[in-house]
């Protein structure tokens, strides 16, 4: 996946100016494909160089160099191409992974404290996912179908922090035994 797929995603579902994009970004798609502001900046230029999207001075831009971007159609047709499309499944690539093995073949390195944080951070953004489904999908409400897939994507976060807790913690006990 490219950025400029995510923010296709983000433009379509919301015309907005380059800084409202990246603060949306941050609170939306940022939680599974990061990407810094000026990261965000340099494809909107080269999105509108391709042709995918359209900037206008933004209604509130006074005397400033405030644009408005928005999807253009060949950057809905290039979305639906690339939706389209197979997807890999995610590769695992968790430098903290190398450690441990590092520590197994060491036998010297004490990673307890690295885990108790990472599982302190886990909590952290678990509770943050959880406030948000608890907020934006209140239990017995019905919910549309972009909803519901909103949930879902949600949903997998709260997976993942739940399953990252379980094994940091199995790993913090088979670590501590020794």
């Amino acid at each position: 996946m490219s950025l400029s797929h995510a923010v296709l995603t983000s433009l379509i579902e919301k015309s907005s100016s380059g800084y409202e994009l990246a603060r949306r970004f941050d609170k939306s798609i940022g939680y599974f494909w990061h990407a810094t502001h000026q990261q965000i900046y340099r494809e909107l230029a080269r999105m509108e160089a391709a042709g995918w999207i359209e900037s206008s001075s933004a209604p509130d831009a006074g005397k400033t160099r405030k644009r408005e971007y928005r999807v253009l159609p060949a950057g809905r047709a290039e979305l639906a191409r690339w939706a389209g499309e197979p997807s890999p499944p995610m590769d695992l690539r968790d430098e903290f992974m190398v450690k441990l093995r590092a520590d197994a073949a060491l036998g010297e390195v004490d990673l307890r404290d690295e885990l108790r944080r990472r599982i302190g951070l886990h909590h952290e953004k678990l509770a943050h996912y959880r406030a948000i489904e608890q907020r934006d999908f209140p239990a017995g409400a019905t919910l549309s179908r972009l909803a519901q897939i909103h949930h879902m994507i949600l949903k997998k976060g709260i997976l993942y922090e739940e399953a990252s807790i379980a094994w940091d913690t199995e790993m913090l006990a088979v670590l501590a035994s020794y």
